[in-house]
């Protein structure tokens, strides 16, 4: 055996909690803590819709699964999320973000998240597996089988929860790392303004008049194939939630698309269709055939009016991302992290808004702060 191979960490020990009485309990003895970690794993691979099936959470001193399919009431841990006394240390926490608020309106406050804070060190690979193995030295096997794991499942196997708990378990190290370089590089407040703005995302479901368009080619599609394409996807909705299956396991997007450009094909020819067209399935797809053909066509949705595009503003908007880049290489960082691109083409069109441009949303303080000058001179 090659002397240089690390066998990986041992599994951390963890206690499995499946009552609303023992996360109430788990609740009371996190509020003595300064930092948390933590993070969810769903079913999105296997069911419709999705649900938070396990909740992951460390402490310097143990670490905690909860099965919140088992437990009734999540509020007492939702408080201890929301509570501005305690960091939460969590990687790539958008989704968890979201996944949250959608499935019981939980609020995180004082986020550390370790993925942005990676980036803002200059980190290239910032998974959890790359940022473990470059700052703390440990190497974790990623294994694909319990990474698509289907967590709604009972029970789940003591594998699969050794997975989870090791998932969070080297989060509060981390933070601590990253913590330091963020300080000694005075980008701590750049990184913490990117933390709140992530406690702010929230969980928007689709419209369900208007989600068919967020498929691939959809906007393509003429108003009349627009109508068909409507009716299918309303169809392979409802047969989603009924099998409790990803829509797309239920029908490829590919098959809709096809369907709603050719509303006339003979489904016998359809490999996913040829032997459902008999069935509750094959005989709603025939239907939504049919109606969307007598529908209404859908129009296009009004475009966008705006400042045109010119050779000049061609010119000024590589220019501006020159700018950006050589920044980049200046401090070592992504230069999509250090001025948002949308603003950069606004100012393209119209450089005279400059001092508007600065009170947008999409523009931090840190970035007006440290780069408004250089921006300024960029702009001529």
């Amino acid at each position: 055996m090659n002397s240089e191979t690390q066998s990986p960490p041992p599994a951390p020990r963890f206690e499995l909690l499946t009552t609303s009485e023992e996360v109430a309990d788990l609740a009371r003895a996190l509020s003595g803590e300064s930092a948390i970690a933590f993070d969810t794993e769903s079913n999105s691979r296997h069911g419709y819709p999705e649900k938070v099936c396990l909740i992951q959470v460390a402490t310097e001193n143990a670490v905690y699964l909860i099965d919140t399919l088992a437990v009734d009431d999540m509020a007492p841990f939702g408080e201890i999320l929301s509570d501005e006394s305690t960091m939460k240390v969590a990687q790539g926490a958008e989704y968890d973000v979201r996944c949250l608020d959608r499935e019981w309106g939980f609020r995180i406050r004082n986020l550390f998240d370790t993925s942005i804070a990676a980036r803002f060190v200059g980190m290239e690979r910032t998974g959890l597996s790359a940022l473990i193995e470059s700052l703390l030295g440990v190497t974790i096997p990623k294994l694909a089988r319990l990474q698509k794991s289907d967590w709604a499942r009972r029970p789940i196997s003591d594998e699969a929860l050794s997975y989870a708990a090791t998932d969070v378990s080297h989060l509060l190290d981390l933070r601590t790392k990253l913590e330091t370089e963020l300080t000694d590089l005075g980008r701590y407040s750049w990184a913490a303004e990117e933390f709140v703005r992530t406690e702010e995302i929230r969980y928007n479901g689709q419209d369900p008049e208007t989600a068919f368009l967020s498929m691939k080619g959809a906007r393509k599609l003429n108003g009349r194939q627009k109508a068909v394409l409507k009716r299918l996807f309303s169809v392979r909705e409802a047969e989603a939630r009924r099998r409790d299956r990803p829509p797309y396991f239920v029908l490829p997007h590919e098959v809709l698309m096809h369907l709603a450009a050719n509303p006339n094909t003979d489904l016998t020819t359809i490999p996913p269709l040829k032997r459902q067209v008999r069935s509750r399935l094959g005989r709603q797809i025939g239907a939504a055939l049919q109606k969307g053909q007598t529908d209404p066509p859908i129009k296009k949705p009004p475009r966008r009016t705006g400042l045109p595009t010119t050779p000049i503003t061609i010119e000024r908007l590589q220019e501006l991302k020159a700018w950006r880049i050589e920044l980049g290489k200046q401090l070592s960082l992504d230069p999509a992290l250090l001025w948002p691109m949308v603003s950069l083409e606004r100012l393209a069109k119209a450089p005279d808004t400059l001092d508007t441009e600065f009170t947008t949303g999409d523009v931090r303080r840190w970035q007006r702060a440290e780069f408004a000058d250089g921006l300024t001179a960029a702009l001529g």
